[in-house]
Formats: C-alpha cells, structure tokens, sequence
C-alpha cells in the first residue's frame, strides 16, 4: 500500500473531510494535489503496508518524477455500484435514476440471490486472527507518530530528544554492524535460552518471562521504526535538492561533450599538418630500399617459376630423371633462399606431385592395361592378354611383367588395388552386356524406354532363366582371365623376392672383388647398359634385354653382369618409357659408388622381403575377391528379378532348376578360385525361404477361405481325387501327372475309399490333401528347405483343426456361412474328415524322415503333438453328440410317469429322437463308431430313467408299477435294436433299477 491520501472520517463515521456532495472520491496521485505547499518535516507512515485508516502523505509539494503523469478520469478506478453504495450518506438521491427511468426503479424489491452465501462475522474470524497482531503494531504506531498538521518545531525538537532516549535504550548489541542471528552467541544473547523450557509442559512462570521477552523485542522494534520513520521526514528536503540538480547536470555534461569535440578537431588538424608529411618521407625511403631486394627475389623466383614448364616438358620427352634433379634443387632454393614466400606457398606440394608423376604415368599404363585386359571379348580364347595398344611391338605378358617390376621398384605396393577396382567395373559392364544381348532378342522389351533393372523384370521366367545362365558362363571365363593374370603378377613378386634373397647373399662377398670385376667388365656394362636402355625405350620387356646382353659375354663375365644387374639395374626395371640419355645418366650415378653403396641403393628402392611377401598373399586374397565379386553381382542380378516377388511365385520345378543352376556356378567358381563363396548361396537360401513363405501363405489363406464357405455338408469325391489317394496307398507321396482327359466312364462317387473304409468328406478335406502333397513334392524338388516346409505344414495342419473346430464346436459357421443350426450331422462329418487327416499324419511323416538328417528328427515330434490335438477333436465331438443326447434325456424323462397307457409318450419320443440320430449318422460313420457313440448315448439314458424312477419311488418290486416300466423298457430295447448295426447291441438294461445296498 502506499501512503496516499484517503479521506478520513470526522466524529463517529460521517463524511471524509474532502468530500463535500456526500460521494466517495478516488484517492489523487499527490503530484495532482492542490498547489500549497506544507513543510516538509512531517513523519511519513511508520508502517507503510498497514491500513491506518488516515492520509497522511509524506508531503505535498510538486513531485519531478510524478508531475509527467497526471492523474486523469481514465485513472479512475471506483465504479457506479460503489457510488451508489457510499456507506457515508445519510439519504440515498432518490431521483439519480428515476429523472429518466421512473419512479418504479430504485423501489423495486429484488430478491437475495440463491447462490450467494450469507457472509456473517464469522467468516471473518480467521481473517482477524491472522491480522490482531499487525492491527496492534499499526495502532501503537499511530499513537507514537502525530498529525503533520499538529507537528510544530519544538515538537520535533523534544521528539528528537525523546526519539534519542528511546534509542539508548535499545541494546548496543542490535547496533552493531556484524549482528547477526546465525552467529550462537549474537543469538544467545537476543534470546536467551533461560526463558524457554524444553520439557514437556510450561509453567505459567516461563510462559509470562517469554510474553515478557517478545514485548521487549516488540518495544525496541518501534523505536527504531519510529526513529528511521522521523530521519527520512527530516531529510525529505535533500531528497527534492537532488532531483532539482538534475539539470545543472545534464547542463555541464553537454558543455563537457562540446569541448572533447573541438580538442578531437584540433588533435586531427595537428596529426595533417605536422605528422603526416615526415612519416611519409620515412617511409618512402624504406619502400625504395624493400624494392631493391624485391627486384632481386624476382629476379630468382623467375628462375624458379619456369620449373614447372621445364619439368613438364622433360617428362614429355621421357626425361624423368632430369626432371627430378630440377625438382630437388628447386625445392633446395625454395628451402634456403626463397623459404616463406607466399606466391610459392604452392610450389612445394606441386613439385612433390610432378616428383610423382612417373609413378602416376605407371599407374595409369597398369589401369590402362587392366581395362583392356578385362574388357576385352570372350570370343578370345587367349586368357592373358597379347598385345597392347600403345606398345604394338610388345606381348601383353611381357609388358605386364616390366609395369609389375617398374611398380615395385617404385614402392607402389597398391597397383592391386587398382585392378580390384577395375574387376568390379568389368564385372558390371559383364552382366550390363549380357542383359542387353538378351534384351534386344526380345521384341516385347524397348531396351530405350524401359530402365536397365526393368528389364529383367519384364522377361518371362524362362528368358530370364536363360540370361542368367548366359552371365555364368561369362562370370566363369571371367574368373579363368583374372586368375591367369595375376598369375602372371604373383610369378613376378616371387621373382623380385628371389632376387633380393640373392642380392642380399652377393652382399657378403668382399668389395675388393667387386672393385676387380667393375673394372675388367666397365666396357661390357656400357654397352649393354646402352642397349639395355635402348630396348627399354622400345618398349621391350627388361628381362629380354638383360638376356641379349648377357649372351654376347663370356660366362664370367655373364655371371658378373647379372650380379652388377641386381646390384644397380633396378633403376632401369621401373620406368620402362624413359630415354636413353636418362638411363645413361642413372648408370654414371650408380657406377660411381662403391659396390656395396650401389647394392644398399637396391635395398633402399626394392621394397623388403616381408612386403613383397605380403604382396603375394594379396595377390591370392585378390583371386578370392574376384570370386566374390562374381557371386554379388549374380546376387544383383537374383535381387533385381525378385524385387517385385517373382521368384517367389515360381513353379517348384522352376526354382528347382534356378536352384540347380546356382550351385553348378558356385561349385564352378570353387574349383577356379579355392574359395568357397557364400553371397550366392545365401541369397537363393533366402529366396527358398521367400518362396515357401509365400507358398504356405497362399495355401493358408486358401484354406481359410475353403473353411469360411464349407458348409459342412458331404461332398462327391471326383475321380482325380480318389486316384490321388490310391497314388498315396501306393507309396508315391507326390502330385501326380495332370491328364487332360478324364474317363467319362467314372463318375464322381459319395465316398472316398482309402484301406478298405469309406469316408464321407466335405470338400475342404479334399483340396486339404492335395495340399500338403504339395508340401511334400515341394520337399522332394528343394531338399535344401525340408525344415522349413515340415514347420509350414505342421501349422497348416493346426490350422485346419483350429479353424474347424471354431466353425461346428464353435457355432462359428453360424455367423460365417450363415446356417441355421450345427446338426448331428454336421458334426458327425466333422469328425469324419479328421480321422482322414490323422489316417494320414504317419505317411506325411515318415515321408519326411526320410529327408531329414538324424540330428534333426526332434522337429517330427511336431507330428506327434498334431495327433493328439486331432484326436483331442474327434473326442469332443463324441463326447458333444453324446451331450446333445443327454439334454434330450434330461429333458424328456423328468416328465415321465408310470401310467397307462404304454408305452408312454415320453418312450416314444425319446426312441423317435434315437431313430433321428442313428439316422444322421449311419452314413457317415463306421459301424464300430456309431454303435461305441450308441452305448455312451444309451448309458446316458439308463441313468436318467433310473433318477426318475428313483423320485418316483418305483423300484423293481415285481408290482404293477415295476409292470409298466418293464413295457417302457422293452419297448425302448426293441426300437434301438431294430436299428441297423445296432441288432447286437447290449443295452444293460437292469442298471436303470437302483441297486440295494
């Protein structure tokens, strides 16, 4: 709350002091108060956030910071309800409304609202609990601090006095600025624990010391509010003095910007007159002398700057070893001379790649090479390539040899991998060939239109097929290509590798006979050497050359050669394209060292006997890569066909051949490669898996389908279906030949004969054996996939039985066939065609045993489990035609009664009801099973009629009671018996008497 002026109420609640037409009006902002001005010495609220009932503001004189917002009527806060509802006036103005509403308006009574609760000074009793104690600080305030009305000079005066005695009383200990409670001893001595019991209970004498102790501390809380309250009255003046040099302020700060203003122009006006002319004189003088040495640096990086055309036109001549001499003593004077400038930031790392160009050249003759080689047609029966397009004069075998050596002496040990990247991109263009080569023998496919994958999706099964076919054989010329060339490139490591053993061993000898032999054979080394570099330049095989030379020598001088060969001729094995004068030039270089100098040259350049090993074995994993390559891009080719399902919509014969053909290819690639491959094989796994996942679908949801529309009444058996079941007694567990004529002498018959017996089916039952004959003739095409199919037909199987038993034990065909009630019949038929399927569980099984490995015989248990789950079936629907039966019973002979006439009418329609059921199902069930279900029915019978008989109190007493139910039973025998198969039936009819115990 603020200390703003409210309107005080005179005597014992009339009108506020500025309220003269009887309303309430807002309290004003003070700086809208009128302009007299009160002195400023009057005591503000001591408690500004208690309501005290009276204004008192702390002055009212202009305010700097309140007078820009002046109060206006938008800053009114009391509404309409509250002016009328002024508690202050005596007499309400009758006519506020009536002058224009009528005189009806303010005498209408309104009726107290329902949903407003009767506020009563109990509702506010919390309320002043929680405020007593605020309510008697603000009271005791409002004693201390008087009226700044009534406050005179003297007044503040002895207040003063008396506010400094009040202060001394108050203890030292309260004034000292590291007081603080959280410290014991400051708290101790505030509170002392001596006023506080800790026990239990209080006595009265603890309880007044604690009121005694809080008043205290109460009493020194005024005094020092009052005491602040009155200094910040007493220097509100030095509060308005502040505000009022505001001004002054602001004043001198512009004056003080205005004068850093001009002292920066006249600063800027001495720095153009006085500095700037000398400092430029100074340095003009040092640019002239930077400039000199400049001219100088130019002048050498001239020089330099025309290395990169000289080295370029040196390697265009062939000249690599000079074009290296000028890139080291370049990259010397960029060392030493021309070290950090920036304009040949770049030279170093340009003259390191041009230093690397040789071996760029080499690389890129070896991918040339590779391309051409595994390019080229396979109409070629040649396996290594024979000649080169750039080199005519050269066997391919040869210049593969010189490109290996050059390489190797280069130390550029990754030229395999260029080939392997090459391998991959001829084994796509192999497959791309051959997919166009079969597209454009088919007129149906627009090889422009269609996508290249299209394509093969587009082909019939059998074009595809054929293609496929076609890119094995290819793959397998493929693979026979690599194989003889890095034949080649494996025979040359191995060659490099004995010749460094060698050299390695010539090494020992002492240097005296090498000086000997250098001497008596220089001239020989020269002009072998000359004609060496001669063929090299030709673009001959080195090996060729060493030979020529050799055998123009006596024998030892020829051993002596080749020992100085080894020694310094590796020079020459690397770049097969350079001049004669750069081999000149790297003889006279090599000659001039001492013999074991020139052999520790060949050691530093020959890469050890431990990578050129691990070459070798790369050599070998590369062979293993290309039959790699080849199976993923079959798998490609297999993908790309199956991508729309394809594959699995195959024929069983027709995956059997793609199965067929697929392990040819990979027992193919084995036998070239010694690498068993698994990508291919893997993806065929995958598709059989595909296939038979698809294949078990379709028969599932055809099955379900069957199931949904059987209406589970006997169905004929055609006769293809009965010589499928004779095929199966004759041990031939397949599909049997489609014949596309039927004999019109045989018609369909009512039952399906198997062993001897006749069972009534529904037609559900008979495409069900067909099908898992396809399950089985899918086993016999694809052995690779038995487990799989035994899984899916054991759940086809399950399903059959759960399906079924949902549709007639459930009532389920009710709802889904629409029929009108599950008969006797229907369930009899039900049963039926579950005993077939079990008939045939056994053949299903050993069927497959057959195929299975012995590890694998614990997935037939599967069988097993189906068996019982079927058998479990049958005996529930015994057991629920027996129960349809027994409701009968139950129902009908809780009427019955021993009286005349007899038979009775209830005997008679229970053996009416026994004709209907065995009349249901004679035909459907064997004699052995209807006359088994009677004995059960009649069972249930005979303990019914002796329950009734025991609450009739009719026992078998030989009286005339016993008489009439003794007809009732002969009658009943006589019409069960009459029925067919049922002549021999023992009804046990002495159990209906309850027997003396």
């Amino acid at each position: 709350m603020s200390s703003n002026p409210i309107p005080q109420s005179s005597g014992g609640g009339g009108r506020g002091a500025g309220s003269s037409d009887g309303l309430f009006r807002k309290p004003r902002d003070p700086s809208m108060a009128p302009r007299h001005y009160r002195t400023p010495r009057s005591l503000p609220d001591v408690c500004p956030k208690e309501p005290t009932g009276e204004g008192r503001g702390l002055c009212d004189g202009p305010s700097v910071v309140a007078d820009q917002h002046r109060w206006t009527v938008y800053n009114s806060k009391v509404n309409l309800p509250a002016a009328l509802n002024d508690p202050r006036l005596t007499k309400r103005e009758s006519d506020f409304f009536t002058k224009t509403w009528g005189l009806d308006f303010t005498e209408t009574d309104v009726m107290p609202s329902f949903y407003l609760p009767n506020i009563t000074r109990e509702h506010f009793s919390s309320y002043l609990q929680e405020t007593a104690q605020r309510e008697k600080i603000h009271e005791r305030c409002k004693n201390v601090c008087q009226s700044k009305d009534d406050l005179a000079v003297p007044t503040i005066t002895n207040n003063h006095d008396k506010a400094r005695a009040e202060l001394d009383q108050v203890p030292k200990i309260f004034m000292k600025p590291e007081f603080v409670l959280n410290d014991p001893a400051t708290f101790n001595a505030v509170l002392p624990w001596s006023h506080f019991s800790v026990a239990a209970g209080k006595n009265s004498r603890d309880v007044a010391s604690s009121r005694l102790l809080q008043e205290k501390l109460s009493h020194y809380l005024d005094v020092v509010e009052v005491s602040i309250a009155r200094q910040i009255s007493l220097r509100s003046e030095a509060f308005f003095h502040a505000m009022s040099s505001q001004h002054e302020l602001q004043d001198r700060l512009r004056e003080t910007a205005d004068s850093v203003a001009k002292l920066r122009a006249r600063t800027s006006a001495i720095d153009r007159v006085m500095c700037r002319g000398p400092l430029r004189a100074l340095r003009d003088a040092l640019t002239r002398n930077n400039c000199a040495k400049l001219h100088n640096k130019l002048k050498l990086m001239a020089a330099v700057h025309q290395t990169q055309p000289t080295v370029q036109l040196l390697l265009s001549t062939s000249e690599f070893v000079g074009a290296l001499e000028l890139i080291a003593t370049t990259k010397e004077v960029l060392q030493q001379e021309l070290q950090g400038i920036h304009s040949f930031r770049h030279l170093g790392s340009q003259l390191c790649e041009m230093e690397r160009l040789i071996d760029k050249m080499m690389v890129a003759d070896f991918s040339t090479y590779a391309q051409s080689d595994l390019n080229r047609p396979f109409e070629e029966d040649i396996q290594v390539m024979e000649k080169v397009t750039k080199q005519p004069a050269a066997s391919g075998k040869d210049r593969l040899q010189s490109l290996v050596f050059g390489l190797l002496r280069q130390r550029k040990l990754d030229f395999l991998d260029i080939y392997s990247d090459e391998m991959i991109r001829a084994a796509k263009t192999v497959v791309r060939q051959c997919v166009e080569k079969s597209v454009s023998q088919i007129s149906e496919i627009d090889a422009d239109t269609v996508k290249f994958h299209e394509q093969m999706r587009l082909m019939t099964f059998h074009q595809w097929f054929d293609l496929l076919l076609d890119i094995f054989e290819h793959f397998i010329l493929f693979l026979k290509r690599i194989k003889a060339t890095l034949s080649v490139i494996r025979n040359v490591v191995l060659e490099v590798l004995d010749s460094s053993q060698r050299s390695r061993i010539a090494d020992v000898t002492p240097a005296t006979n090498h000086s000997q032999e250098d001497e008596e054979d220089s001239g020989v080394h020269h002009s072998g050497e000359a004609e060496l570099a001669y063929l090299t330049h030709e673009g001959l095989f080195i090996s060729d050359a060493l030979n020529e030379a050799e055998a123009r020598s006596s024998v030892p001088a020829q051993a002596r050669a080749q020992a100085r060969t080894e020694a310094c001729g590796s020079d020459s094995a690397s770049a097969t394209t350079e001049s004669s004068s750069s081999r000149e030039h790297n003889y006279n270089t090599t000659s001039s060292l001492p013999a074991g100098g020139a052999a520790a040259l060949s050691e530093d350049v020959m890469p050890s006997d431990l990578e050129l090993g691990r070459v070798a074995n790369n050599v070998q994993e590369l062979l293993y890569t290309a039959s790699d390559v080849c199976h993923d891009r079959c798998v490609k080719v297999l993908m790309t066909r199956a991508k729309d399902g394809s594959l699995e919509r195959l024929s069983s014969a027709e995956f059997v051949c793609l199965s067929q053909a697929v392990e040819s290819f990979v027992q193919d690639t084995e036998q070239e490669c010694v690498r068993r491959s698994m990508s291919l094989r893997g993806a065929l796994q995958s598709q059989a898996n595909r296939f038979v996942q698809r294949f078990h679908e379709e028969r599932k949801t055809k099955l379900s389908l069957l199931l949904d529309n059987e209406r589970w009444k006997q169905a004929e058996v055609p006769v293809e279906f009965q010589d499928l079941v004779d095929s199966i007694a004759d041990g031939r567990i397949s599909l049997p030949e489609r014949r596309h004529t039927v004999s019109e002498d045989r018609k369909p018959s009512e039952f399906l004969c198997v062993d001897g017996q006749k069972y009534a089916v529904v037609g559900t039952v008979l495409l069900l054996i067909r099908m898992f004959l396809e399950y089985c003739q899918c086993v016999n095409d694809i052995p690779s996939i038995t487990t799989d199919i035994l899984t899916r037909l054991t759940d086809l199987l399950k399903h059959f039985n759960s399906r079924s038993c949902q549709l007639v034990l459930g009532a389920g065909a009710l709802q889904v066939v629409g029929l009108k009630t599950i008969t006797t019949r229907n369930l009899a038929l039900a049963s039926r065609c579950l005993q077939l399927v079990v008939l045939y569980i056994p053949v299903i099984r050993a069927h497959f045993e057959t195929r299975l490995q012995p590890k694998q015989y614990s997935i037939l248990r599967h069988f097993d489990h189906i068996t019982k789950d079927y058998n479990d079936h049958i005996a529930e629907i015994s057991a629920k035609l027996v129960a349809i039966m027994d409701s009968m019973f139950e129902k009908a002979l809780s009427k019955y009664e021993v009286k005349a006439p007899m038979p009775s009418a209830c005997l008679r329609n229970v053996c009416k009801q026994m004709a209907k059921m065995h009349e249901a199902i004679y035909e459907l069930l064997p004699e052995e099973q209807t006359q088994m279900l009677f004995l059960r029915i009649n069972a249930r019978f005979n303990l019914h009629l002796r329950r009734q008989l025991a609450r009739l109190g009719v026992s078998n007493d030989g009286g005339p009671q016993n008489g009439l139910v003794m007809v009732d039973v002969a009658f009943y025998s006589e019409n069960v018996q009459a029925l067919r198969s049922l002549e021999c039936l023992d009804l046990n009819m002495p159990e209906i008497w309850e027997q003396k115990r």
